[in-house]
């Protein structure tokens, strides 16, 4: 999304002076990754108690070092396949916690059969984005470069967290609600375009064969970047 891209640009040039001065320190991105890590895993405890807007904060700022990480490992000539592994395995964890965090949320409202509702759209949001993020990584796998679609993990991020952060439990939480439903529909659209996606460019390779990457189009984002650039660790 080009908004979205114009927003990490901003924010990159923003940071630089702070990633040069991490780069000139020698901090390890891997250290960086964990305090982003921690960081996202607490929201989830406040989504739980319903301090809707700290939690969104504590997203965004594990977006935020996010971003970090990833420009310090290149910068800094940090960065590893471990490292690469390492910041997408706690990515997935602390996505699933802060789902996880929603859950607690609408179950203690479970009274209600619009929030009992909201349960089953939490799920299949996760459900959703956990496939997008394992599209992507089994296509990598394959030898393909593949980040289109709609609802990558920078978008998730941006929206859960500006949606937590800004409104809260107005209307009664109805600007999470929205966000949770377009992502339920989204992220599960957004895998199925990754899978017709390789199979435009993977059908009748063999198996042994690493077809050539095909690069990615323009139009959308880059994917698991976390309001965040791809990683090269």
């Amino acid at each position: 999304m080009k908004t979205l891209d114009s927003l990490r640009s901003a924010v990159y040039a923003i940071i630089n002076p702070l990633t040069d001065e991490l780069v000139r320190r020698r901090v390890h991105p891997n250290m960086l990754t964990t305090l982003g890590f921690i960081v996202t895993m607490s929201s989830a405890f406040f989504f739980h108690e319903h301090h809707i807007r700290i939690a969104g904060f504590l997203i965004l700022l594990g977006g935020f070092f996010d971003i970090i990480d990833g420009r310090v490992a290149r910068l800094s000539g940090l960065g590893s396949k471990f490292g690469a592994f390492y910041d997408s395995t706690l990515d997935r964890i602390s996505e699933i916690a802060v789902f996880f965090g929603i859950l607690s949320l609408y179950n203690s409202y479970r009274q209600a059969l619009g929030d009992v509702g909201m349960i089953y759209l939490t799920m299949l949001a996760m459900a959703g984005s956990l496939m997008v993020s394992y599209t992507r990584g089994r296509a990598e796998a394959l030898g393909l470069d593949c980040r289109v679609g709609l609802m990558p993990r920078a978008e998730r991020v941006v929206l859960i967290g500006a949606s937590s952060l800004f409104f809260g439990g107005m209307w009664h939480g109805l600007a999470l609600k929205v966000v949770i439903f377009l992502l339920a529909v989204l992220t599960n659209l957004t895998a199925f375009q990754r899978i017709v996606w390789v199979w435009q460019h993977a059908r009748g390779v063999p198996i042994k064969t690493t077809p050539a990457r095909v690069p990615e189009k323009p139009s959308h984002s880059s994917d698991e970047a976390e309001v965040v650039e791809p990683r090269s660790r």
